[in-house]
Order: structure tokens, then C-alpha cells, then sequence
């Protein structure tokens, strides 16, 4: 006689458990029930069809009890519900919720997949109808309809995890006004802090309102509409609000049973997966698993691991003996284009276990740079310092983090340890990724700190740290300064390509805590440095990048409670009217600017040029490509004593509104953050021109049309092989002796005739350079002069070496001044920044 095996719950456990049973017995009797109308269901699509992005309704039906019945041969009963287990018995009671009948089941083997149920707080106010929990198919049809139909405005998520990020995003793409409550002082509790600032502040950019470190303390009703109040005092207007705090496992049935319970209050399972009861499995979201990585007891609700034990218990019914290892909480979530994904154990939950451990981030693209698309993603991993065993690991960033985080989750399941990482043979393409991957770089990186060539410092660590002992060196360019800077009273800026030559001005006795802008350049510094006996020099783990995510963060904008106008708009049509109003009175001309297609500095050099042109209370709409544009600009608007009023990063191009002048209040009227609308800062550069290279007079003048563009008088002195780049294309008739006709012949004969520093290849590798500077929609050498000289650039070429090379004015290209060293060092002396080239 064939075994019967009853299985109490449907989704991704029940459904998963039942086919798997079906595939290895033919002749087993499978009875599944479900309370509900639907048992199997794509439950990580319900926000997504919320949002419209799923449109067809249907599609997130993944099995239907008829398909399921007339594929596997399952008795499928929804609308079904097991309200009591008699273990003695081998029995279950089940009550069909149509008839209202009670009637009893037998069972050879019964598995329980419960799930678990949103959490609900006895609260006042959440009995409202406009508050809802998503959890399942009517849930989501119920908050579908109600934004279909009612046309909300405003909206309250509280609850910052996953179904908290994905419904902000949707209700968004509907139009709608998104407020984020979260208790916790961060978004996503399964990242570390400085990781989940990087996703605040993106969430910020798109319009979201967080209020983090605050819970609901109620919902109360006024004027038609719902008022969340927390609890801070602070209250929130809004038309409905969604409940995802988190979820509760349903343990009732198991615990009536008198089936065990585990320490994190789901049902206690062996490694079998089976209970305390061994005729009784479960699996899912009501059960204990072990933390694959640490060994605790926990719950961890995720479709993935569900799945996975439906089929191992299914396995071990027939006979086969399949353990479930533990999970390890591999997860990943879409913030409108920001990816955020993670893998085993976070640095604060290994602080709170008081374990040994050691952590690296580092930011790499996610393929080859060269190639068109290419994005930044930042990686934390977390490893063991005694054996490099990596314990976790956190990605934020844009295209390409899901395949880093699940070869990092399959290093961490496999107990692999940073070295293995370094050796991992991984698919490259320039459209897919890099020579040296992503992860290659991260176990690089852990593996330098593992065998101490290198030391590491962190963001946290900064503001404790004492200024008569340690110095915080930059080593950036000085241009990039000018996008901000750690300044803690104790700081200085020595580029890196320069370091060497200025390693007397800094005291060997002393700690340094070098950064550059995101960890790459600081690693050499202190390299060198290191090398030049210098004991004490740490690496800003993660650069500027990551420190100014976290002060951005801390940093954030406050609504001002005065603006009533803004607060009182009951739609978004109303908000934008509002603003335009709060704004009308430094508005004029609106001048439109594509800089789409060029890169650093074009599209700042054309803000620049139109700008100039433009009275004050004008408004400038840009649009860019260029990924370094979103900062770039707000550095610029700062040197400048200009205003921006809005940045969007859309899927392909960003978009910036910007004001001339001063303003503080934003296109929604609201409040400007701090430093986003300030004085100009005049500064003044100045350049030795020396060489006569091609990629050296690119870089000059790429640097010298950045710094004009941020409102600096620039000069460049044009000396010896450098007075190369300022001759006139062709012979030019010139009253020359026979040596200075010998000196001409030997030169390059203008700026297309320069060769390359290094590669010139006879001459192909300045063609190469220029080819790939056209395809990149960079500028040409060419361009790059004139467009200095029309911003003001002065060029001025020195008489002294022109006459020792026979070197006439006539020959020169306009626009040039000629001169000596006084008129160089006159202006150096206006300068705080000065370059020998």
C-alpha cells in the first residue's frame, strides 16, 4: 500500500515539496492544503505588479491547483485549513472554510509549511482600511485597487526591508508621495551602516522622505485623511499607509502539537529538517534554521532557502537522506536603479557576537572602464583574520552586483577564504566585465591586509582620532579637492604622482591615514610612503567615497515646518505649482543645455560657457551622460556661488536644473542642504608647460579648462619642448638663420605632430590616442586650446627659450602672450595651486 503524505501550506515550501514528491514516487498519495485561494504564487512580484510593472495579473500565478493536480497527480485543497495535529493519531484535522465542515486526514508523513504572517502592533489606528500588509494575491489586489481607484497622493511605508524598499519605489513609479518610517537608524538591517547610507542618500535623490530611527507610535484621522504620528512626536500626512515591519512565523499548530520550538520562536528542525516529532517535517518561514556561517539558531524568511528545503524534505521522505547545510541569507533588492545585495554575516552582527574579523570595501567597476556603460559598485567583505576564510559581503552599485554577490555567496557557503578569490577564473568580456573582476580586486585587497603590506583605517575612526598625532593625507589632484575633502583641522594635500618628491615635508614620527577617491591611489601612497620609512600610514578603507557617503547621510535635509505652502499641496501637480510660485521671484530666462555624449570636463566647460552669458535668477537645465557629472556639478555650483535646484539620474542621462546665483529653497520649495547654494571661491592656478608630449598637453590643458570652468584664473608658461604644442600647423615664413631653421626641422610643427610620452609607436599611438578620444566624444587637443583660450585661459609662451630655439612669434598659434619668468611667477604668486608638466 502507497505511503500518504499530507502538506500543510502551499508557496514556495508546500508547492516545491509536493512536485519534488511526485517526481521521485509515482505512487505516493500527496494532499496539499492551503487556506487560501491560491498555492503557489510569485510572492517576491506582488510590489511589482502594485507598481505596474507587471502588468498582467496572472503571471505572478505560478501553479494553479488544476495544473498542479493534472501534472503531478496531487490532491489539491485550498480554501483548506489544518486546525489541529493528532500526533498519537497520525491525523489531521482540517476545516474547509467554504462548508464550515470539520473532517479528519490520516498521514504517513505530514510537512508543515506555514509561512509566517505580517507583524501587526497593537497600535491605535492601524484597524483603518487604509492600512495594509502585503503578504499574498489578496493583499496585493486590495492595495491595487485602492490606488486604481482612490488616486492617493501620499503615501507612509513603514518598515525599511525588503517589501518596505520595493513598495517606496512603486508607489513612486505611480505617481505617488513616498515617506519611509524605519525604527532602526538605517534602510535594509541585513547591510552594515556605511553601506546602507550609500542606498539613503540615492533614495533621497529620487524623492523619497526617510525618517529613520523613528517607529509608529499611531494613526489617527483628519480632514479626510490619515495622520501617522511617531514616535519623536512628528507627524506625517498621508492617504494610506503600508505595514511592513516584518513577519511572525505560524508556529500555533506546531506548538498545540507540542512540537518543539526554537530559541528564535520558530519550529525546531534537525538537520533532516524533520521535528521533534520524526513523522513531521517543515520547512519554510515558520522554521529554525542554522546560520551557516556563525551556527546560531535563527530565522531567516526567504523564498530561496524555502525552496531549497521543499525539495531536501521531500528527498529525505523518499528515503534519500539529504541534509540542509544552513542559510547563509544571500539577498538582493532593486531601489530604482541602485542594487543592493548581501551574503552572510554583517560586520555589526559579528561585533554584537564579539567575534575576530577584519573587513576591506572597494570600488570597481562592473566591466572593463574603456567599454561604453561602464558603472561603479562598492564591495564590503568581511573575512576571518586567522585564516582569511570569508565570513560575508555587501555590493552596492548598478549593473552587474547580482553576479559579484552570488560567486561571493558561493565562496561563503564553500568556506573559501580570500586567497581563493584572487585565484577565481572568471568570465571576461569587455561588455561583461574585467580582466582583474571585481572580486579578483576585492581578494586582493583583503589578501594585502592579511599579510600586513598594507594597514587600513575607517570611516568611523576618523572623528576620534588625535590631530597632534595623526595626519590625514589626500592625495588626490588638487582639482578633485575642490569636490570636498576631509578636513579635520589636520589635513594636506600632496597628489600622488608627486609624493615622492615631498616626502621631506612630512614627519616620519608621526601616523598617516592616507585616502584618495576610493582607496586605489591611497594603497600606493601608503606603499611608498611604507617604503620610506614612514612605520605608522593607513589606507582609508573605501576613499572619499565612502566617507562622504556617510556625511551626506548624517548630513541629511530637514523639511522646514514654516514652508505651509509646500505642506499643504494635496497633489503633486499642487507641489510643483508651489514651488514654481515660492521660486517665481528669482526665476528668468530657462536656458537648455545637452552635454549628452561628452566627457570630463565638457559638460562642466559648457555649463560654464552658458552660464557666463546668463543674468542672475536664470535657470539652466543640463543634461549629461558623463556618470561623474551628479557631483561634479554641485562642486562647481559651490566655487561658483551658483544654485542647484534639482539633479534626477535617469536610466541613460542626468538631469540638472540649476539656478544663477543663490537661492535656498529647491524646485519643491524645499529647504537647500547645507553648502548647496554658497559663496564662490576665486582661485587662481598656474602651469609650467615643460613637456612636448601629446598625452601630457591633454592633460594640461583638460586640468587648466576644469579649473577655469570652476571659476579660476588660469596661466600656463610655455617653455623648452612644451612651446611645441603653441606652433602653427605647417611652415610659416619666419626670418631664421641656419640654426634655427635646423631646430625647426627637428621640431614637431604644431600640436598634431606631437608624439606620445610613452607607446609612440612611430607615430601610430598619438593616432590611437585621438581616435579613442573621438569615439569617447572627448575633446581634441585642438578643441581642448581653443576652448581655453575662449575661457580666458592665458597662454603664455616663454621669450627666452623662443630665442634659443629660433622660435618667432609669428609662428604661433593666436591668442598667445609672450613672456618671461616674472610673468610667471607673478601670476604663481596669485595661484594656491601650481604644476610642473
Amino acid at each position: 500500500m502507497s505511503k500518504k503524505v499530507v502538506i500543510v501550506g502551499g508557496v514556495a515550501g508546500g508547492a516545491s515539496t509536493a512536485a519534488r514528491l511526485r517526481r521521485m514516487d509515482e505512487d505516493l498519495e500527496i494532499i496539499m492544503l492551503e487556506k487560501g485561494e491560491y498555492i503557489s504564487f510569485a510572492n517576491c512580484g506582488l510590489p511589482y505588479h502594485i507598481g505596474e510593472v507587471i502588468k498582467d495579473r496572472e503571471k505572478l500565478l505560478v501553479q494553479t491547483p488544476q495544473s498542479m493536480q493534472e501534472r503531478f497527480k496531487i490532491d489539491v485543497r485550498i480554501q483548506h485549513q489544518a486546525v489541529k495535529i493528532n500526533r498519537q493519531q497520525k491525523s489531521v484535522e482540517i476545516k474547509d472554510l467554504k462548508s464550515g465542515e470539520i473532517y479528519k486526514e490520516s498521514y504517513d508523513k505530514l510537512v508543515l509549511s506555514p509561512g509566517a504572517e505580517p507583524i501587526k502592533p497593537p497600535l491605535s489606528g492601524l484597524d483603518f482600511p487604509e492600512v495594509f500588509t502585503l503578504r499574498n494575491i489578496p493583499d496585493t489586489d486590495k492595495i491595487k485597487n485602492f490606488v486604481d481607484n482612490q488616486k492617493p497622493t501620499r503615501a507612509v511605508v513603514v518598515g525599511g526591508g525588503f517589501i518596505g524598499l520595493e513598495m517606496a519605489e512603486n508607489l513612486h513609479e505611480r505617481g505617488i508621495e513616498v515617506s519611509v518610517v524605519e525604527m532602526m537608524d538605517q534602510l535594509m538591517g541585513s547591510l552594515d551602516y556605511e553601506m546602507a547610507a550609500m542606498l539613503h542618500n540615492h533614495l533621497r535623490t529620487k524623492g523619497i522622505d526617510l525618517h529613520l530611527g523613528d517607529g509608529i507610535a499611531a494613526v489617527e484621522e483628519a480632514d479626510q485623511r490619515k495622520i501617522v504620528k511617531l514616535q519623536s512626536g512628528k507627524t506625517i500626512k498621508t492617504d494610506m499607509i503600508i505595514l511592513s515591519i516584518g513577519v511572525s512565523p505560524r508556529t500555533e499548530l506546531a506548538e498545540e502539537a507540542g512540537l518543539e520550538i526554537g530559541s528564535s520562536k520558530g519550529i525546531k528542525v534537525n538537520e533532516y529538517l524533520q521535528t521533534s516529532d520524526p513523522s513531521i517535517y517543515a520547512i519554510g518561514d515558520a522554521i529554525e534554521v542554522k546560520d551557516l556561517v556563525t551556527g546560531q539558531a535563527v530565522r531567516i524568511p526567504l523564498a530561496g532557502p524555502a525552496n531549497k528545503q521543499g525539495r531536501i524534505a521531500a528527498d529525505n521522505i523518499c528515503g534519500r537522506k539529504e541534509k540542509y547545510k544552513g542559510t547563509q541569507g544571500t539577498s538582493i533588492a532593486k531601489a530604482f536603479d541602485l542594487s543592493i545585495a548581501s551574503t552572510g554575516v554583517s560586520e555589526k552582527k559579528l561585533q554584537d557576537l564579539k567575534w575576530d574579523y577584519k573587513v576591506i570595501h572597494i570600488n570597481s567597476n562592473n566591466h572593463a572602464g574603456y567599454y561604453p556603460g561602464a558603472v561603479p559598485m562598492m564591495i564590503k567583505l568581511i573575512f576571518a583574520p586567522e585564516n582569511g576564510r570569508v565570513l560575508g559581503a555587501q555590493i552596492v552599485g548598478y549593473d552587474g552586483v547580482d553576479k559579484r554577490i552570488d560567486v561571493l555567496a558561493a565562496a561563503v557557503r564553500q568556506e573559501m577564504d580570500v586567497f581563493d578569490l584572487q585565484e577565481l577564473e572568471l568570465a571576461y568580456a569587455p561588455p561583461f566585465g574585467s580582466a582583474k573582476d571585481p572580486v579578483n580586486m576585492a581578494g586582493f585587497a583583503a589578501g594585502n591586509l592579511l599579510k600586513g603590506v598594507v594597514d587600513t583605517a575607517y570611516w568611523q575612526e576618523l572623528e576620534n582620532i588625535n590631530p597632534e598625532e595623526t595626519v590625514i593625507l589626500d592625495v588626490r589632484e588638487e582639482v578633485e579637492t575642490q569636490l570636498g575633502s576631509i578636513d579635520l583641522g589636520n589635513s594636506i594635500n600632496i597628489p600622488l604622482n608627486d609624493l615622492r618628491d615631498n616626502l621631506d615635508r612630512l614627519d616620519p614620527a608621526k601616523e598617516y591615514i592616507v585616502y584618495c577617491a576610493v582607496g586605489l591611489r591611497g594603497y600606493i601612497a601608503a606603499r611608498i610612503m611604507q617604503q620610506n620609512g614612514f612605520s605608522k600610514v593607513r589606507n582609508l578603507s573605501g576613499g572619499y567615497k565612502l566617507y562622504k557617503a556617510v556625511q551626506d547621510d548624517q548630513e541629511q535635509v530637514i523639511e522646514d515646518p514654516a514652508e505651509a505652502v509646500y505642506n499643504s499641496a494635496e497633489s503633486p501637480e499642487e507641489a510643483k505649482q508651489a514651488s514654481k510660485d515660492m521660486l517665481k521671484h528669482s526665476r528668468g530666462t530657462v536656458v537648455e543645455l545637452d552635454a549628452c555624449g561628452l566627457q570630463c570636463p565638457g559638460p562642466i566647460m559648457q555649463v560654464y560657457k552658458k552660464m557666463e552669458k546668463m543674468e542672475n535668477g536664470d535657470i539652466l537645465e543640463v543634461t549629461a551622460t558623463d556618470p561623474g557629472f551628479m557631483q561634479d556639478i554641485k562642486a562647481w555650483a559651490k566655487n561658483t556661488g551658483n544654485t542647484v535646484l534639482k539633479i534626477e539620474e535617469l536610466a541613460d542621462k542626468i538631469e540638472v536644473t540649476l539656478l544663477k546665483g543663490q537661492s535656498t529653497t529647491d524646485q519643491q520649495g524645499k529647504k537647500l542642504a547645507k553648502n548647496t547654494a554658497s559663496q564662490p571661491v576665486q582661485k587662481g592656478k598656474s602651469m609650467i608647460v615643460f613637456s612636448g608630449e601629446l598625452d601630457k598637453a591633454i592633460a594640461s590643458f583638460i586640468i587648466a579648462n576644469g579649473a577655469a570652468a570652476m571659476g579660476n584664473q588660469v596661466t600656463l608658461f610655455f617653455t623648452f619642448w612644451g612651446l611645441n604644442i603653441l606652433r602653427k600647423d605647417g611652415p610659416v615664413k619666419a626670418d631664421k638663420n641656419m640654426m634655427e631653421k635646423m631646430f625647426a626641422k627637428m621640431m614637431p610643427q604644431g600640436s598634431k605632430k606631437l608624439p606620445l610620452s610613452n607607446m609612440n609607436m612611430m607615430g601610430i599611438g598619438p593616432q590611437m590616442i585621438r581616435g579613442i578620444m573621438e569615439k569617447k566624444g572627448i575633446d581634441s587637443l585642438e578643441e581642448l586650446i581653443e576652448n581655453a583660450v575662449d575661457n580666458g585661459v592665458r597662454l603664455v609662451a616663454c621669450q627666452m627659450t623662443m630665442d634659443m630655439l629660433g622660435i618667432k612669434k609669428e609662428e604661433l598659434i593666436s591668442g598667445v602672450e609672450v613672456g618671461g619668468v616674472a610673468t610667471f611667477l607673478g601670476s604663481a604668486d596669485e595661484s594656491n595651486m601650481s604644476l610642473f608638466i
